[in-house]
């Protein structure tokens, strides 16, 4: 009785209804949805990831308020204007998802502000939200971490929900690829989707690892600045190719084996 009563989620394909461009947009952002949660990045259905639809300005896509990162496909996105108003979104069967303000608010004001990145990723991981609260911030404790040297902080002002807050996000993540929210979470940007996930995989890995430094209750050992300032350096553009090249591949074949239908 309770199963023919229970609500079903049937997602209509909208692959024939955008363009080849928005729809490898499309497949690749599903793809990071999966990739967070699979790495244990993901708050059920709290947080959001959104990438800049190709050639429609600052129109973005992101995830259906009331799906789980594990579930959401290709198809699920929902394609929006830099004002919130719905462009486009399958139909979801027994339910009529939208968005959520305080996704869109933080999102749009990246992707209007700065015209070169494609993709911004939010997290609320226990790792991410403990080291937000600290006053002494990311520490360049491990080789990870200095690749942060240069990091963002955003102080808290509430739940993101009006625009007026927009203007100060942007500030404060400046020319970085990642922010501190201070007693909130991550952020991380990138100029593709694939960039914004090697950001917060690695800026995670850098939360858990100064945390579990921290707690041992030991001296940390301290590095010098100049060896800091260098090895910042060999993680910059000019220096490296581009974050993501290389893996983002190897990581959809990966998603592949487990369960390929993101992609539809």
């Amino acid at each position: 009785m309770l199963e023919t009563a229970r609500k079903q989620l049937r997602i209509t394909s909208m692959r024939a209804k955008v363009s080849p461009e928005e729809w490898e947009a499309r497949v690749n952002l599903a793809a990071c949805y999966r990739l967070v949660a699979h790495y244990g990045m993901a708050d059920m259905m709290a947080n959001h990831i959104s990438a800049r639809v190709p050639g429609e300005g600052a129109a973005f896509l992101i995830n259906p308020y009331g799906m789980m990162y594990e579930e959401i496909t290709a198809s699920s996105l929902v394609k929006v204007d830099a004002d919130g108003k719905i462009l486009a979104k399958p139909d979801y069967g027994d339910f009529d998802y939208g968005i959520n303000r305080a996704g869109y608010v933080i999102h749009s004001a990246v992707h209007v502000a700065k015209h070169e990145i494609d993709c911004v990723i939010h997290t609320h991981t226990w790792a991410g939200m403990a080291l937000s609260t600290l006053q002494c911030g990311l520490l360049p404790l491990t080789q990870t971490s200095m690749r942060f040297l240069r990091i963002g902080y955003h102080d808290y002002r509430g739940v993101v929900l009006d625009d007026a807050e927009k203007e100060s996000l942007v500030a404060d993540l400046g020319d970085n690829n990642a922010l501190i929210l201070r007693n909130h979470g991550l952020m991380t940007v990138g100029r593709t989707v694939a960039e914004a996930f090697n950001a917060i995989h690695r800026l995670e890995l850098s939360c858990r690892s100064q945390l579990a430094s921290m707690a041992c209750n030991t001296p940390l050992v301290q590095v010098p600045q100049d060896v800091l300032d260098a090895t910042y350096m060999n993680y910059q553009p000019q220096t490296r190719r581009p974050y993501g090249v290389m893996e983002w591949p190897a990581l959809l074949r990966m998603l592949d084996r487990i369960d390929p239908t993101y992609a539809d």
